[in-house]
């Protein structure tokens, strides 16, 4: 195996525990090795660089998902959980998303606010 898919699987493992097999179990008939390639890329190449913390990586991913608009609510419940596990606070994304009301619109930002809370429920 490639070290960073390794790298990739260990940290997705930590921070959406089973995503990896979710996504074989739904695409691999379709697309065989898609949810390696999103392991290795996401989480092995980008997510685990260094020079950023984790946590301020999470802070940008959801806020361009935020400001992408609605069409992003599954990826952005996964990483608002993923946020948390990586030390974010509920204020904080709360504060992120609302900022990216300036840019991605209200809409977009409400729509955000309320997956943050489902999440924010489920982790209660």
């Amino acid at each position: 195996m490639d070290a960073t898919y390794k790298r990739g699987q260990t940290l997705s493992e930590t921070l959406n525990p089973g995503m990896e097999a979710t996504l074989k179990a739904r695409y691999d008939a379709l697309l065989p090795g898609m949810a390696e390639t999103v392991v290795d890329f996401a989480y092995g190449q980008q997510y685990s660089r260094p020079g950023l913390p984790l946590r301020d990586r999470y802070i940008a991913t959801i806020a361009a998902l935020t400001a992408l608009g609605a069409q992003t609510r599954p990826q952005l419940k996964i990483n608002i959980a993923g946020g948390l596990k990586a030390g974010l606070t509920q204020t904080e994304i709360a504060e992120t998303i609302w900022q990216m009301a300036m840019y991605g619109g209200m809409p977009a930002a409400i729509n955000a606010l309320n997956a943050a809370l489902e999440v924010f429920e489920d982790v209660s």
